[in-house]
């Protein structure tokens, strides 16, 4: 069982850091919310570490180990950690679902760049659809087509958040545009980061990205009809307050770097109360065939851990030890570089 400080440390985390999440948790029920907020919290502390921390690849070989210790049954000393260890006791979280989060934080940590759609969908798989998996869990959903469609969700939130980011990431020296589009625009990765511009070109990419995440935003919605009915306004609502900040960055005419889209408290509350109609509807229609279009093959690993966790690994994958044994020779060797100053 989950301490009551826990969560409610867990709760001030999103409030402060996610404001969309937040929103949107207030139409879960009560016993996925508070979940919820102790997993999107623990995932939250992870990819901050690893996104403003002064040494990524160390902070992603300390999340490694909070990982462990959380699987151990022995977490960390700190209440987004015990809150985790919590979940992964009273759900079965398959263990492949937070290594592939962790995977993805290790290839931020590793400044990886993405040449094609594909490759960043394959990231957002590890960042973003592992945590909808997850949450699927946290609603006891185990099924494949329902589970295919939250990974799509998932996809479709980070791409968003990928379009919105250009300019703040490209300040950070943080690239996530796919190379080969860069190419073909012949633009070069290191003067485009030198001096971002919303040029023609850059905001065709946005619109591209944010082209896909519609796609990816209407495929999602099959699957809300394979939810507790008490968690399809919440979803409805997650999905709509981050196609929100698309929809948003389409009418500046894709500028991203200029400016950083959002959404206001009035427009998310306009929002959920659209989400709770959406709901209704969902129920009271039969079901979209839609649900059953295949995973995307970025997912379908993700799919297969949520829906079978029986038969999933209970260690290191194959694809994560060998990140994290880079990401370890990175350490070693910039820790040496820096003992040799």
């Amino acid at each position: 069982m989950m301490r009551p400080d826990d969560l409610e440390w867990c709760r001030n985390a999103i409030r402060e850091g996610s404001y969309s999440f937040h929103a949107a948790s207030k139409l879960l029920p009560a016993d996925v919310r508070d979940a919820a907020l102790a997993l999107y919290a623990f995932c939250r502390v992870a990819d901050d570490e690893v996104d403003f921390g002064t040494h990524k690849p160390s902070a992603v070989l300390a999340l490694r180990d909070r990982l462990e210790l959380a699987y151990a049954g022995r977490p960390k000393d700190a209440p987004a950690d015990r809150a985790f260890a919590s979940l992964i006791a009273d759900y079965d979280m398959p263990r492949a679902l937070p290594e592939a989060l962790l995977e993805g934080l290790a290839w931020d940590g590793m400044e990886r760049r993405y040449a094609s759609l594909s490759d960043l969908r394959s990231y957002s798989a590890r960042v973003a659809s592992a945590v909808g998996a997850m949450m699927c869990v946290l609603m006891r959903v185990r099924e494949p087509n329902a589970l295919a469609r939250a990974c799509d969700l998932g996809v479709a939130m980070q791409l968003t958040n990928i379009a919105r980011d250009v300019g703040e990431d490209a300040r950070a020296g943080r690239l996530y545009l796919p190379t080969d589009w860069l190419d073909e625009a012949g633009i070069d990765a290191a003067e485009f980061l030198a001096n971002p511009r919303a040029t023609p070109e850059i905001r065709a990419m946005v619109r591209r990205l944010l082209a896909e995440a519609d796609r990816l935003y209407h495929r999602s919605e099959a699957g809300v009809k394979g939810l507790p009915i008490a968690a399809r306004p919440g979803i409805f609502a997650a999905r709509h307050c981050y196609d929100a900040i698309g929809r948003k960055l389409a009418r500046g005419g894709y500028d991203s770097i200029s400016t950083r889209a959002f959404t206001t408290r009035g427009q998310k509350m306009r929002l959920l109360g659209w989400s709770v109609i959406r709901a209704g509807l969902v129920t009271a229609f039969p079901q979209s065939p839609v649900i059953y279009a295949r995973p995307l093959p970025e997912v379908a690993f993700l799919v297969e851990a949520a829906a079978h966790p029986s038969s999933a690994k209970t260690g290191w994958s194959d694809n994560v030890l060998a990140v994290l044994s880079q990401l370890e020779a990175r350490d070693r060797s910039d820790g040496g570089l820096a003992r040799g100053a």
